[in-house]
């Protein structure tokens, strides 16, 4: 499942959802903790995204798996295998902190929702900075994740 697609590799095509959704699911958790008056709009959104960003980070580990198998099935040299390893440690931080992110940002939209049990005040405020934190966090990994694996693919082309 995770290494084709119509013949083509699965990771270059699987990762642009979570290029997508995970920095979607930073700037969502942070305008919702930031933002209250947003919460009853866009709570929505942060619950789909606290969960399909994660997933998505899963699929695009899951695929790069399978093409680093392929490249080294395919007898690539180590300085691009060496690469591609960095690029999978930032790529596996990026799915730990996404989940991190994501679960925070479902805590947090459990806690102040009218339909939670009225949670303490502070309890919101924790989770809101936990949120901003893991955004951060998050975003930066994402953002050194790509930029490896571009730097893995297009140096010296």
């Amino acid at each position: 499942m995770f290494e084709e697609i119509a013949g083509l590799p699965a990771h270059p095509l699987l990762v642009h959802a979570a290029v997508v959704f995970i920095p979607l699911l930073a700037v969502v958790g942070v305008v919702y903790a930031l933002v209250p008056k947003v919460r009853a709009r866009i709570g929505w959104a942060a619950v789909l995204l606290a969960v399909g960003a994660p997933l998505a980070a899963l699929v695009a580990r899951q695929s790069g798996q399978e093409l680093e198998k392929r490249l080294v099935a395919a007898n690539y040299g180590q300085e691009i295998l060496a690469q591609v390893d960095d690029h999978q440690g930032y790529g596996d931080l990026t799915l730990w902190f996404s989940l991190g992110l994501g679960a925070a940002t479902l805590l947090l939209v459990f806690a102040t929702s009218s339909r939670a049990r009225r949670a303490p005040a502070w309890l919101a405020w924790v989770l809101s900075a936990a949120v901003i934190v893991l955004a951060g966090f998050t975003g930066y990994f994402v953002f050194k994740t790509g930029d490896t694996g571009a730097n893995a693919v297009w140096s010296g082309v």
